[in-house]
């Protein structure tokens, strides 16, 4: 049962770095409360991201 929660959270996290890596290279703004969030937000996050996706990938699949 943990193994497959860490890969829906794996997977969740990849979508979403995905999702910032789309926003980075197609330049889509986004404003909250008035204020617009850089670009360069959107390569940190998915950068983050991604080492989560990958570990979360990496522990599910050791065999303790």
């Amino acid at each position: 049962m943990k193994d497959i929660a860490l890969r829906v959270s794996g997977t969740l996290f990849l979508v979403v770095a995905i999702a910032h890596i789309l926003r980075y290279i197609l330049k889509f703004n986004v404003i909250i409360a008035g204020y617009e969030l850089p670009f360069w937000l959107s390569a940190l996050a998915a950068i983050i991201l991604i080492f989560l996706s990958l570990w979360m990938f990496k522990t599910s699949c050791n065999k303790n």
